[in-house]
């Protein structure tokens, strides 16, 4: 496709790039990327994900001036900062959610000053799945009223990412956003589904798929601890389990741990034969998911269970890289949702 018809994108909040990625596979082109990370700016860059990115507070950018120097922008995307709607925030005592998080509470309002001002056919909007939760009736009743306001028709879902081929069961809420003349959204039908359910569609993708060749355990590995204390546990526990394993409720004879009384990825391992759980953003000692060897997860395992190609660059330490992969969006899921974009709006082309 000529690089001048591919149907242009601004994408905020775009981190390492999982959903920059899907977009560009499926034919758009990223005119303009923003990110408040350096290292993940310099991601981006490392990957030509965009044609121009910048770094810094997303209030501070002009859109109207954007607009001047790129033209019509056809699709704004995005994932503003998930902490605020994130289920973990309700366990910390004094810490503000929604709009009151001091950190990134702007973040929603000025995604949609982006929509405001950029006025683009089509609009991604992706979060944790607790945005549509009660406790957040506010900020979800802002993103439709906006819409609304600003002229757009919308289309939302809270996906299982493992059924679109992806393998992990990582739920995330995906709104379509469209003008009101155009004709409406209509979420990619599942294509994979739980194996135990008994229907015509694939099963899921499983960590075994796609992680198999890295069954192995380094030299470097066999010195390392994960789960620290309570290493010795974690080779105890069956693939697929975790610290539950250990619970008078689950008939351990002798219980070490009290039902529900620690997070749930506390000492989690994969199974081969099921996809991941959650990729957390951040690295842990004792939360998982951990390989089923009793090791932790390598950035390659990270890369194939978030769907990056094994030749995306991550730029950083080991630490920085898994927060890149942590925090992204699965590259498979953003190219289905960008392919059925560019079929519905574009026609495969500008």
């Amino acid at each position: 496709m000529d690089l001048k018809r591919k149907p242009k994108v601004v994408s905020l909040f775009s981190g390492a790039g999982g959903l920059d990625l899907g977009f560009k596979q499926a034919g758009f082109r990223t005119v303009y990327a923003s990110d408040v990370w350096q290292l993940a700016c310099d991601t981006l860059k490392e990957n030509d994900m965009a044609d121009e990115i910048y770094c810094g507070d997303v209030r501070s950018i002009d859109f109207f001036e954007l607009k001047e120097k790129y033209g019509e922008i056809d699709c704004l995307i995005g994932g503003p900062p998930c902490p605020p709607y994130s289920q973990t925030r309700h366990y910390l005592i004094g810490k503000a959610n929604g709009f009151d998080d001091e950190r990134a509470g702007f973040a929603v309002p000025e995604y949609f000053r982006a929509l405001k001002e950029l006025k683009p056919k089509v609009f991604l909007f992706e979060n944790v799945d607790g945005f549509t939760f009660k406790t957040h009736q506010e900020e979800f009743d802002f993103l439709k009223d906006k819409a609304r306001e600003l002229g757009y028709k919308i289309t939302y879902k809270v996906v299982n990412c493992a059924n679109y081929g992806v393998p992990q069961t990582r739920k995330r809420f995906f709104c379509i956003g469209y003008l009101e003349e155009l004709p409406e959204f209509v979420f990619p039908e599942e294509t994979h589904v739980d194996p135990s359910k008994n229907t015509d569609k694939l099963p899921w993708v499983t960590c075994g798929d796609v992680i198999s060749e890295f069954d192995n355990i380094t030299e470097e590995e066999k010195n390392q601890r994960p789960g620290q204390k309570d290493f010795d546990l974690l080779t105890q526990i069956p693939p697929g389990d975790n610290y539950l394993y250990f619970t008078e409720k689950r008939g351990y004879p002798e219980p070490k741990f009290k039902w529900k009384s620690r997070y749930w990825t506390f000492l989690l391992k994969l199974a081969p034969d099921r996809p991941s759980w959650t990729i957390q953003a951040s690295f842990s000692t004792n939360q998982g998911p951990f390989h089923w060897r009793n090791r932790f997860l390598r950035i390659e395992e990270l890369k194939r269970l978030q769907t990056f190609p094994d030749e995306y660059v991550l730029l950083g330490e080991m630490k920085d890289k898994w927060r890149q992969v942590g925090n992204a969006v699965p590259v498979k899921m953003a190219n289905i949702l960008a392919s059925k974009i560019m079929e519905v709006y574009f026609n495969g082309t500008r």
